[in-house]
């Protein structure tokens, strides 16, 4: 039994022998009896090992090979050791090669200079065998965690290149994305007699989380709404696209806000209220998410000017007078998709020939500047009377413009969102 154990023993050791791969090394001495000695000790250990008789040739060698060992002397007519170790370091080479200088010379400024040269370690002449295996295996370590970290730099590389092709596909669907819901709000202004409606919608980033729009409800009334989903990224993209589900259409079919009225001669609107207790039931029922929403939803009479609206925690409402001044509008109100079976309560206000109702986001509201001071409702206001003599889109832009220098940057922490009604007063469309 125990010479069957020896022999297996021995049969595995041999196997491991083989399996590794021999260490490259180069012996560099203008003596050739000091190459042999050195390289019969090299050979004995399992070395496989390479001569050269000057620098020059060595370093010939050492374009041609990628040795793991260079044992060179010093004084060598042509090239010095120092020199040879210089123009090694120059090479393009994957794997680190450990240099030995071998030298009588023990000064310290000469040893600094073969440390500059990029020696690695130092053997007086005549070598000692086994101060020269012990100063290899130390050299062994170093190679191999170099090797190791090479490796490693490789598997890092190569998995950065991945993550980058993947980023590069992500950032194309996220473009396309952004283009998608852009498209939710491709009508971004529409007249309806003397009044109109233009909307604003800038997300933060490609995609966001806000929503806003109009749908006439009849031929006296338009509904205007801003949504902000909480949150950001794509899962609130993916939300405001099914909210806009909702809201898509002047039809009750495609639209939760409409029903069939026979007595308006065609479609009627639940009251605004109403409207965000049918989205709360719809949002926690259908779409079972962890996010909510806020929204500011109106509806607006364009005979007589009377205004019907519900604030479900979005921003309040303003009113521009004619004559620029500003009145804050609603009480607040919990948001959408929080609590099931939630009442919303609405107000009513009246504009005025002239007048203007502004909805925003809170990308508006609480918009930063450099200090970290928040917009808030006074300075949307400040911004408001700042472009009262702006109609339009023109007025959001400026309005977007405005904010883009309070923050002292173009690149908004939030989204930017925006619906702006101007009241013309009855129209023929709206008798």
């Amino acid at each position: 039994m125990t010479k069957n154990l020896t022999v297996e023993t021995f049969t595995d050791s041999s196997t491991e022998a083989k399996a590794a791969p021999a260490r490259k090394a180069l012996v560099v001495d203008d003596s050739k009896l000091q190459r042999r000695i050195l390289s019969a000790s090299l050979k004995r250990w399992g070395y496989d090992v390479s001569e050269a008789d000057s620098g020059q040739s060595a370093l010939a060698l050492c374009m041609e090979t990628e040795f793991d060992f260079v044992l060179s002397d010093w004084t060598m007519p042509g090239m010095l050791g120092p020199d040879l170790c210089r123009h090694l370091r120059r090479l393009d080479r994957e794997v680190y090669c450990y240099f030995l200088l071998l030298t009588s010379k023990s000064d310290a400024t000469e040893i600094a200079e073969g440390l500059d040269a990029g020696a690695d370690e130092f053997l007086t002449k005549p070598v000692n065998p086994e101060e020269l295996r012990a100063r290899l295996s130390a050299g062994q370590r170093i190679i191999d965690m170099q090797r190791e970290l090479v490796q490693k730099n490789r598997l890092i590389t190569r998995t950065l290149n991945e993550i980058s092709t993947l980023y590069d596909s992500l950032d194309r669907d996220l473009l396309e994305a952004r283009g998608l819901q852009q498209s939710l709000v491709s009508e971004r202004h529409r007249s309806f007699g003397a009044s109109d409606v233009s909307l604003l919608l800038h997300p933060a980033g490609h995609v966001g989380g806000d929503l806003v729009g109009f749908f006439p409800i009849n031929e006296d009334r338009v509904a205007c709404y801003g949504i902000d989903v909480s949150g950001h990224g794509v899962a609130s993209a993916l939300m405001t696209a099914r909210i806009a589900g909702y809201l898509s259409r002047p039809s009750p079919e495609n639209n939760v806000a409409l029903f069939e009225s026979p007595e308006c001669g065609g479609y009627d609107a639940y009251p605004p209220g109403k409207v965000a207790e049918i989205l709360n039931s719809l949002v926690i029922s259908e779409i079972q998410t962890e996010n909510y929403f806020t929204m500011a939803f109106a509806d607006i009479n364009l005979k007589t000017g009377d205004v019907s609206m519900v604030q479900a925690g979005h921003p309040h409402p303003i009113i521009q007078r004619a004559d620029g001044t500003v009145e804050e509008l609603g009480d607040g109100g919990p948001p959408i998709g929080l609590i099931e079976g939630m009442t919303y309560t609405q107000f009513e206000t009246r504009l005025a020939p002239g007048d203007r109702l502004l909805i925003v986001s809170d990308g508006v509201t609480e918009c930063p500047d450099p200090s970290g001071e928040l917009l808030d409702e006074d300075g949307l206001a400040r911004l408001a009377m700042h472009s009262s003599h702006v109609r339009g889109p023109a007025f959001l832009e400026t309005m977007l413009w405005d904010l883009t220098a309070y923050a002292k940057e173009a690149d908004f922490a939030d989204d930017i969102s925006a619906v702006l009604f101007e009241y013309g007063g009855p129209s023929a469309e709206a008798t």
